[in-house]
């Protein structure tokens, strides 16, 4: 639970008191590669954090799946439109990687923001990050190149790109795994990257 605290600690001032709190609502729990942590159309019931392994967010659109997402050790995984309202989710996230995560449940953080002196600052300034990334990949999608977007992924994702399949970053740049290679030729050749 180490690099839980500390990720806290990097949001928020956390007391030994809180930490205490957060032992108490925080319940390991541990994931296969493959696994679904969320599926479609299942309520989205806790904010987990990743202390090992690796997820992909993804939906799927006319029987493909379209991977929008990757989130890796020392980040948070939720679906935010499912986890607030408690309503059914449209996106499913699977473990890429064998995955040893922390959860903590929709009521366990209302406790959190509670009990925690600065738990609401945090939740604040959590949300406000995924909000900020989500909208950046939402414009990316509409304005940006696949070329681009490849360039995008190994700026924002340098240090895991060898453990992701090069078939899910296709899928996230939005093209077929052969455009990908073409892409990737193209920019070797020209050294960009």
């Amino acid at each position: 639970m180490d690099l839980l605290i500390q990720t806290i600690r990097n949001y928020i001032p956390f007391s030994p008191a809180d930490e205490a709190v957060a032992q108490k609502l925080f319940h390991r729990k541990e994931y296969k590669k493959g696994e679904h942590l969320l599926t479609f159309g299942e309520i989205c019931r806790h904010l987990l954090f990743i202390e090992s392994g690796l997820v992909r967010y993804y939906l799927t659109k006319g029987g493909e799946d379209q991977t929008n997402y990757f989130n890796k050790e020392g980040d948070f995984v939720c679906y935010y439109p499912s986890f607030l309202p408690q309503k059914p989710s449209v996106v499913g996230i699977q473990a890429l990687e064998d995955c040893v995560v922390w959860q903590i449940s929709f009521d366990g953080l209302q406790q959190f923001y509670k009990e925690v002196e600065y738990g609401e600052r945090f939740g604040r300034l959590g949300i406000e990050a995924v909000f900020v990334q989500v909208s950046a990949q939402i414009d990316s999608i509409y304005t940006d190149t696949p070329e681009w977007r490849y360039k995008n992924f190994l700026h924002n994702y340098s240090d895991i790109v060898q453990r992701i399949p090069q078939y899910y970053i296709a899928s996230y740049v939005g093209v077929k795994p052969q455009s990908l290679s073409r892409i990737r030729k193209r920019l070797s050749g020209s050294r960009g990257y």
